[in-house]
């Protein structure tokens, strides 16, 4: 419900106080309670942590060419210090993953990402934050701006062919992409998952050009290996940064007819579309490199269980790839 008491009660009062960096032109309520986060938008004010964030709009999530709004997210500016803000909300969400034959229960937990901002607090590889209850015991999550952008558009970006890209560019974005491995082995260590790993999910710094995690709010149930989907997630990121972009069997249908067969055991077990067997489409690709590819493969028998039996497979890859 909007804040109550006369004092803090209009929108513009408190604007004319701190005077944030940005023009209102719609005033609307103080929130201190923000169980019905549909009824928050552009003007209003949420109060938490004893700090008022005046809320600019919806967060969207930008994902195969379209934008889903994410109204438990809020774009916000902290009034107190004029910095942009972004606040989540405790919002429910039960869903099923499926890997191959293995059905692994996700669930949005506030609460985990709450844990998770305390354990990586101060650490650059992760998105930072800090988490306050509402007046009704909601869990508020308030985070910082990540200075970067996401590693998917950067690497998509580059204007180069594959085969320059893999000699010239390749090997640092693989050894940036390990030590964000390393970084969910932290977590692992610690008993916690990301639980949702995902190519948009992984920022560059744009001073340093490190890796950065965000959006830690997804937990997960599988008594195969507890840390499984966090392994497929970074198998997806790795397939791409090395094929530059998503290679499936429908782009190679549209080939020549001189195009390598591709079977249904050269693509992912994540995603049947998708082509894991890069070195059948660039035949430069280390053959090392491409059995840590296959492990994630429909045809795979062997599944990655731990971040370091990850890392001890990548580890000679970038070897191999910086002597080329």
């Amino acid at each position: 419900m909007p804040e109550a008491d006369p004092a803090s009660r209009s929108v513009r009062a408190l604007i004319e106080r701190f005077q944030p960096p940005v023009s209102v032109s719609t005033y609307g309520s103080v929130f201190t309670d923000t169980t019905e986060f549909m009824n928050i938008g552009y003007g209003d004010v949420i109060r938490v942590g004893e700090r008022h964030y005046l809320v600019l709009g919806d967060e969207r999530e930008r994902r195969f060419g379209m934008e889903d709004p994410k109204f438990w997210v809020k774009r916000c500016i902290e009034l107190e210090s004029g910095q942009y803000r972004i606040l989540k909300l405790e919002f429910q969400e039960t869903f099923d993953q499926h890997i191959g034959p293995l059905t692994i229960t996700c669930r949005r937990s506030a609460a985990k990402e709450a844990r998770i901002l305390r354990l990586v607090d101060g650490d650059p590889r992760f998105m930072q934050g800090a988490a306050h209850r509402d007046a009704r015991g909601n869990i508020v999550r308030v985070l910082e701006r990540v200075n970067g952008r996401r590693l998917d558009l950067n690497v998509e970006d580059i204007r180069l062919d594959h085969r320059s890209y893999f000699h010239e560019v390749y090997p640092g974005v693989l050894e940036r992409f390990m030590a964000a491995c390393r970084a969910i082995g932290f977590l692992h260590t610690h008993g916690e998952t990301h639980g949702d790993i995902r190519r948009d999910h992984l920022y560059a710094d744009f001073k340093t050009g490190d890796y950065c995690w965000i959006d830690f709010d997804y937990g997960y149930e599988s008594a195969e290996n507890p840390f499984g989907l966090d392994l497929f997630g970074l198998g997806n990121i790795l397939s791409f940064i090395t094929g530059k972009g998503v290679h499936t069997i429908q782009d190679r249908e549209l080939d020549s007819e001189t195009a390598p067969v591709i079977t249904e055991s050269d693509c992912s077990l994540f995603f049947r579309h998708r082509i894991v067997n890069l070195r059948k489409l660039f035949p430069y690709i280390p053959e090392e490199l491409n059995r840590v590819l296959l492990h994630y493969s429909a045809a795979a028998e062997v599944y990655y269980e731990t971040i370091p039996e990850l890392l001890g497979d990548l580890e000679p890859c970038l070897d191999i790839l910086r002597r080329a």
